[in-house]
């Protein structure tokens, strides 16, 4: 008997003749959220479930968490393997039955028979397994309705595994079958789970954040690094870059109407976005915006806003709703620091009376004011970046 973590795929299953690619991302997903985890594992992928074995000093509960987390894993089940006959089967059933009932005083049996040269059908292995269990615990009730607890045998080609209902992994596919996106990532709310919605789809993640120093101090731009480094237990690597939009700011305010401080500036965080985005292989830029939410997220303002976009501009909280997307970052984590006091670029020379409904043509004339091509070379040439993992 050993221990084993089943990894259950979910959509990669029904993947045609690309399949074999997306099994092997997800191999390398889960090996890179297994570095660091105290002992020894070894990888054995069958019939849509990746079989993660450690060795006798392997910390399996550090390893439940993070494989939780990588996209591709429907649900993650911790359990038992062992030979592949009823006797062993029923042995190392009552000898972990505690582990495997919990406090639960229903149970039912499910069985899976891969191999089916094995000699008993599924429900043969439920019944002897049912059995066995009432004959240890005669406390225990069989309940194949609404059970507490599903215990769940499964015959495969090699060996015989035990286990119960798993916890729920992560879904969608793993990051890196699809594209790279440029993150526009702020401090707020909305952005993190925007990052991870799009990681789900396979994106592989790098994030932009804009600073106005000496308007935005370092403690803004460190809440929007812990954001990050959040991000990369679900995304892997990100790279995060930081872009100051100062000249342009002060340059607005200077010479632009106030009611379109703030489109204005979106455009440029939209132009800085796609320039960094494309040089570093982007196929798309992310932002958290939701419909409505704020005076510069209505149809109109989107509109001129990716009308200064070159490359796609992919919205994934669009039709969310404010008390959606906070569950959503309660869930992944970030919702705590997104709560913290920060200085927005964005806030920074916010409009009193900011235009809900643009016009583009009075948008442009209003940039025709200003050197665009040279405020934006000026901020892109502040872009630095940092590697976080």
């Amino acid at each position: 008997m050993r221990e084993i973590i089943l990894l259950k795929y979910g959509e990669i299953v029904l993947k045609g003749l690309n399949r074999s690619y997306f099994n092997s991302v997800l191999e390398s997903r889960v090996k890179r959220a297994m570095k660091g985890v105290e002992g020894e594992f070894r990888y054995d992928y069958a019939q849509s479930t990746l079989c993660v074995y450690g060795d006798e000093n392997a910390d399996y509960d550090t390893a439940v968490e993070k494989l939780k987390k990588v996209f591709g894993v429907a649900t993650v089940c911790r359990g038992i393997s062992c030979e592949k006959n009823m006797d062993e089967v029923i042995s190392r059933l009552t000898e972990n039955l505690d582990r495997l009932i919990g406090g639960a005083s229903t149970f039912k049996f499910e069985a899976k028979r891969s191999d089916k040269k094995f000699p008993l059908t599924s429900p043969q292995i439920c019944a002897e397994c049912g059995a066995a269990v009432l004959k240890a615990r005669p406390d225990l009730k069989v309940d194949v309705i609404s059970p507490e607890r599903v215990i769940t045998v499964e015959i495969r080609d090699r060996a015989a595994f035990i286990h119960g209902a798993g916890e729920k992994g992560a879904g969608g596919v793993p990051v890196g079958t699809s594209e790279r996106a440029m993150l526009m990532l702020s401090g707020g709310i909305d952005s993190p789970v925007a990052g991870h919605m799009m990681a789900k789809r396979g994106a592989a993640i790098d994030a932009i954040y804009f600073e106005t120093p000496p308007y935005t101090g370092e403690a803004a731009k460190e809440k929007v690094r812990a954001l990050a480094e959040k991000l990369t237990e679900y995304c892997g690597e990100i790279y995060l870059h930081s872009v100051s939009l100062t000249e342009i700011q002060e340059t607005l305010v200077k010479t632009c109407k106030e009611k379109l401080f703030t489109l204005l500036l979106r455009r440029f965080m939209m132009r800085a976005a796609c320039a960094v985005g494309k040089k570093y292989n982007a196929g798309c830029v992310v932002t958290g915006e939701s419909l409505g939410q704020v005076a510069s997220q209505t149809m109109a303002a989107l509109a001129v806003t990716d009308n200064a976009a070159d490359l796609p501009v992919m919205r994934p909280c669009i039709g969310l709703d404010k008390d959606e997307i906070v569950v959503r970052a309660r869930n992944i984590g970030t919702f705590e620091t997104s709560i913290l006091p920060y200085e927005d670029c964005c806030t920074v020379f916010t409009p009193r009376h900011p235009d809900t409904n643009p016009d583009l043509e009075e948008v442009l004339a209003e940039e025709a004011k200003l050197d665009v091509e040279g405020l934006l070379e000026r901020a892109l040439a502040t872009d630095s970046f940092v590697r976080l993992n």
